[in-house]
This record gives C-alpha cells, sequence and structure tokens, in this order.
C-alpha cells in the first residue's frame, strides 16, 4: 500500500517557529521536557532526534542520518519552514493558536508557507483569561466569555481544553452552578492570578465549549512538566462523557499515550468520543507501528484521526506526516499480508483515519 499521495488532513497542529535556531534552541524543541538539557547528553539521541535525522535530513540535500552537526549547518542554510511544510502532504491544518502564538506562524502564515488550507481551533482557558484581563467586574465576566466565544468561534473549526495541564480528570463531572462560577471567579481575581487553574472554573470552561457545538479537542497524556501523568488518563473522564453525551458535542482525545487503549474503550463505547496518536508518533520514532497497531485494537476506525501536534521546527510538521504514512503502511500491509483484512478494506481505512474522519468531523468539505 503505497500512502504517500494522500493528502492528510493534521487535525491539531501548531505554528512553525520563525526565528532561526542555534543548537540548542533547536534541541530544546525536540523534547516534551521544559528543563534545560544537561550538558553531558544531546535530544538528538532519541527515537525523534534519530527519525529527523533518518527522514529530514534528505530534504536538506543530505545523506540519510546525517550527523546533527551536518543537519543544522545545512538547516541553516535554507527556508525550512517553507520546505518542510511544503512537502509535508497536507491539505488542511487546523491550528491550535492559545500556545506561545507571538513566536510562531498563526494560520494565515502557515497556509501562506505550506500552500494548503488552515483553520483555528480555538483554546477555551486563553479565551477566559483575555475576557479577565479585559473585564474589571466579576459580574461580566460569565456573559462576557459567551459573547466572546461567539466572537472567536465564528470562522474556527473547533475548540480546545487544556484541563489536563491545569488541573487534570479527576474533577467533579458535573456542570456548575452560577454560584459557584461566581464564587470561584470571585477566588480567583482576589488572588491576581493571570492563570486559570480553578477547577470548577475548568469544568465550567468545558460545559461552556461543549454548548457552543463544534467539536471539542481535549490534552490527554504525554505533555511536558506541567502536569501530572497519572490524573490525565482518560478514563477518568467517563462520567463526564456520559453527561455530556446528550448535547450532541463531539469530544476528540488527543495524543493519548500511554493511555491509547484507554482512550480506545472510550472511543469504542461513546459514539461522540474520537481519538488520535499525535505528538505520539512522532516521539516514538521507529516504534511508531507498533503504538499505532494499538491504536486499532478497539477504537471504531470511523473514530480514529491523523495529527502531527507540530510545534515549533517545522520539521515536526512533516515528520508527523512521514511518520504516519510509514507506520501505516507497515501495520496495515501486515494486515493483508496475513490474510485478516483485503487490500480494499486496508486502503479504505488508511485514507478514513488519514484524511476523511477528520473532513466530516469538522465540516470541511462545506468550507
Amino acid at each position: 500500500m503505497d500512502l504517500d499521495d494522500l493528502q492528510l488532513v493534521d487535525h491539531h497542529v501548531h505554528g512553525a517557529v520563525k526565528e532561526p535556531l542555534d543548537r540548542a534552541g533547536f534541541e530544546k524543541l525536540i523534547t516534551e521536557s521544559d528543563r534545560p538539557v544537561p550538558a553531558w547528553m544531546s535530544t538528538f539521541d532519541s527515537q525523534l532526534g534519530l527519525a529527523i535525522r533518518r527522514h529530514c535530513a534528505p530534504l536538506l540535500g543530505l545523506e540519510p542520518h546525517a550527523s546533527a552537526d551536518d543537519y543544522l549547518a545545512a538547516r541553516a542554510e535554507q527556508d525550512v519552514n517553507r520546505l518542510f511544510l511544503g512537502a509535508a502532504g497536507v491539505s488542511d491544518y487546523l491550528v491550535d493558536t492559545g500556545h506561545l502564538a507571538d513566536s510562531l506562524t498563526d494560520v494565515d502564515e502557515l497556509a501562506k508557507l505550506s500552500g494548503s488550507r488552515a483553520h483555528e481551533v480555538v483554546r477555551l482557558e486563553a479565551e477566559l483569561e483575555y475576557v479577565a484581563s479585559q473585564e474589571s467586574d466579576v459580574a461580566a465576566v460569565p456573559d462576557a466569555l459567551v459573547g466572546r466565544l461567539e466572537e472567536r468561534t465564528a470562522g474556527a473549526v473547533g475548540l480546545k481544553s487544556i484541563v489536563a495541564y491545569r488541573y487534570g480528570f479527576d474533577f467533579d463531572p458535573a456542570e456548575p452552578s452560577a454560584g459557584d462560577v461566581r464564587a470561584s471567579l470571585d477566588r480567583w481575581y482576589a488572588t491576581g492570578a493571570k492563570r486559570v487553574t480553578d477547577p470548577v472554573l475548568l469544568r465550567w470552561l468545558l460545559w461552556t465549549g461543549a454548548r457552543r457545538g463544534l467539536p471539542l479537542q481535549l490534552h490527554v497524556g504525554l505533555g511536558d512538566t506541567d502536569l501530572q501523568l497519572h490524573r490525565v488518563n482518560p478514563a477518568l473522564l467517563t462520567e463526564w462523557l456520559r453527561l455530556v453525551e446528550p448535547l450532541g458535542t463531539q469530544v476528540v482525545l488527543l495524543h493519548c499515550y500511554s493511555y491509547h487503549r484507554e482512550a480506545g474503550y472510550l472511543a469504542h463505547v461513546f459514539p461522540h468520543v474520537h481519538l488520535d496518536l499525535g505528538l505520539t508518533t512522532m516521539y516514538v520514532g521507529a516504534r511508531a507501528p507498533a503504538v499505532l497497531a494499538e491504536g486499532l485494537e478497539l477504537a471504531p476506525f470511523a473514530k480514529l484521526l491523523y495529527s502531527s501536534d507540530a510545534w515549533g521546527p517545522a520539521e515536526l510538521h512533516y515528520l508527523g506526516a512521514t511518520l504516519w504514512r510509514r507506520a501505516a503502511t507497515s501495520v496495515l500491509d501486515t494486515f493483508v499480508q496475513q490474510g485478516d483484512w483485503s487490500a480494499e478494506d486496508a486502503a479504505r481505512v488508511a485514507r478514513m483515519w488519514g484524511r476523511d474522519n477528520a473532513v466530516r468531523l469538522y465540516g470541511l468539505d462545506q468550507r
């Protein structure tokens, strides 16, 4: 099976870094750790680092597996954003603009550099923090938030929450009352804090976002040191998923590693739950076929999505797509060779996974 011609929909991604990167700057952006890289090691010595040298080096005119020094020297001489974004084979990028947006290409810039369509995904926590920065009257915040979301989602394709980072999934799943929200807003304003971390406000955001009707993306599983991994198991969302189901809003579990099997179960039993293995695919590198195969165990194939979750170096936008194509081909071809699947079914599932499911879910064929 050849997936090179399949135009993917990268349904969760960020912009590419605008400024040139020296070695230290590049190495900091190919790890999920937010700590300084120790002097005695290199983040090139990882599955992701080796994958960059293997798959990205040829686009710079180098042999596969070129040294890190040669790679970075060649990288510095080229327009890497245009090069790697243009080579990714992605027709549509769905861009989360809520994280360090000033240092990254915005939606329009990403579209121009890649030659692809780009659409915005609005981050809930960032919108509440913006409203709080503008409103001195706490009582005005609930209505102001609703108005802000109406404005911001007018041209957007989805919403995103990072409740996993700000608190975790072990929150009270019930929708908070207006009184509880007001009391929590009063406490938040009294502290003078800019970041929203109160669990009442975070679940109020989830419910408010779910009522907008757009697909709601949730970070799940691996990430940087801001989160506590044991508190972001998606199984902890089970009761909230039950309660929100009548709204009809589609919930998308992003990344999911190392809880991708739990995420697959939730997608299996709840009609409104979907998942991807974005970010995971890049960080596990040569092991991507094993992890993608596990993602296929329980999840209905109509619930699987492709994303890179690329952020920073444009290599990651390209590499996410490249590794997904290679890993999906390896897994699905194995099923065919074993006689378990037909070649036609394998090709159909690959297209659903890499493109068609996202087009349907986000209504991209209507844009």
